[in-house]
């Protein structure tokens, strides 16, 4: 009985010498995982406490929008009527892209002026003198030669508030056919102007130069 007793207790010393380290165990359980690693020091932290960069997204090119050509306006300020007729005539065989509009070039300092168009001929001129008398309108002038031949003028202003000012009187007394426009110059010369892509403007100008290479220039005011 007393063996017995002796060999339990013997068993339990070496159990707890065991389980304390007596024999060389290690303290740490993880402690011998570090013998059991595969070249450890070839380790890299790539980030701590941190999500891992997203991969790199390829960027999207957008073809960038092209804006609609903007039109572009050049005028020929001081034209003869021979010489308007036969850039009109160019422009409209080679360039039916451009709009063109004509009219009296005004004369350098000479105003503004109050008038009704050129009517197709003398008889029908003197018939619109009679309605503008019977309409109470007294100070008017027929036109007789020139460019603006058969036209009516109704007044000449130093400047354009004058001149809409007279409009707007002959308005009241029921005259509808009045027009405001520059003084024309005194050697009947023509005003053209072109409008149109700017993208064409280079070659209506290098057309236009082969046939009145003298002719002036210039942009639209």
């Amino acid at each position: 009985m007393k063996i017995l007793v002796f060999l339990l207790v013997l068993a339990n010393l070496l159990f707890y010498a065991f389980t304390e380290g007596v024999f060389g165990r290690p303290g740490n359980p993880d402690a011998g995982r570090a013998e059991q690693q595969v070249q450890p020091e070839r380790l890299r932290i790539v980030s701590r406490g941190e999500a891992p960069a997203k991969p790199a997204v390829e960027a999207k090119v957008e073809t960038p929008v092209v804006a609609d050509d903007e039109p572009v306006c050049v005028a020929w300020p001081h034209l003869s009527a021979a010489d308007a007729d036969r850039l009109a005539a160019l422009v409209a065989e080679r360039h039916a892209g451009f709009r063109l509009s004509r009219q009296a070039a005004a004369g350098e300092g000479s105003g503004w002026w109050v008038y009704v168009p050129p009517l197709a001929s003398k008889a029908e001129a003197e018939r619109k003198a009679a309605e503008l008398r019977g309409l109470g309108v007294a100070d008017y002038f027929p036109i007789q030669e020139g460019p603006n031949r058969n036209a009516i003028s109704l007044g000449i202003f130093s400047s354009q508030k004058g001149a809409q000012e007279r409009l707007a009187e002959l308005k009241t007394k029921g005259v509808r056919s009045a027009r405001i426009a520059p003084r024309p110059a005194k050697d009947g010369s023509v005003s053209l102007r072109a409008t149109g892509p700017a993208a064409a403007r280079e070659a209506l100008l290098a057309s236009v130069e082969g046939v009145l290479p003298k002719a002036e220039v210039q942009a639209c005011k």
